[in-house]
């Protein structure tokens, strides 16, 4: 057997053993409040909004349409996982083509769980001359350590300190697609 076909093994194994922390409606719901609060704090400022991909796509795609404001998209690809289920050193994929400078930017991003490829972002952004960087996470970690983030500007759910996966967020690159948010159990 493959490293490939046992991950994919492991993932499915994952998947028939894990347990549901949030229901599709459960996070539809969510994603809808998060979608009023953003749009009443952002409507005048005229933003960049950028997707953290990977894991931020399926929430840009449920949250953008529902944003009743006109802003303007590009994205950015930053990642400490590389299909790990641990981070390790940041390494910058893309960074967007349209300049920050003088821009409110919303950066819509899957997790925040430790939040320092989160605050690498931000320091990008700021850095790049951005006025101000808001960020819009679908699920925050609750977390008994500092992180650079304590909290996002607009946050859908909380979850617990487990492996999740379910709309962007990923066991082995698998499973961003589930209709829900998932805890892997551990064994």
């Amino acid at each position: 057997m493959t490293d490939q076909q046992a991950i994919f093994e492991d993932s499915q194994n994952a998947l028939k053993n894990a347990k549901l922390l949030y229901s599709t409606a459960e996070v539809e719901q969510a994603i809808a409040r998060m979608a009023n609060e953003i749009s009443a704090q952002l409507k005048e400022s005229n933003p960049l909004v950028l997707p953290v991909m990977v894991g931020g796509v399926i929430l840009a795609g449920k949250l953008i349409p529902q944003l009743n404001f006109p802003l303007q998209m590009d994205y950015i690809h930053a990642t400490r996982y590389r299909s790990s289920t641990s981070g390790s050193k940041i390494t910058w994929l893309r960074k967007p083509e349209k300049s920050l400078e003088d821009k409110t930017i919303l950066l819509i991003d899957d997790i925040l769980d430790e939040g320092v490829t989160l605050a690498a972002i931000i320091e990008y952004c700021y850095e790049a001359g951005a006025k101000k960087v808001f960020t819009a996470v679908l699920a925050e970690k609750k977390l008994d350590i500092d992180k650079p983030i304590k909290k996002a500007d607009f946050t859908g759910v909380v979850i617990p300190d487990h492996y999740v996966f379910g709309y962007g967020m990923d066991y082995h690159e698998y499973h961003r697609n589930a209709a829900g948010i998932y805890a892997v159990k551990l064994s």
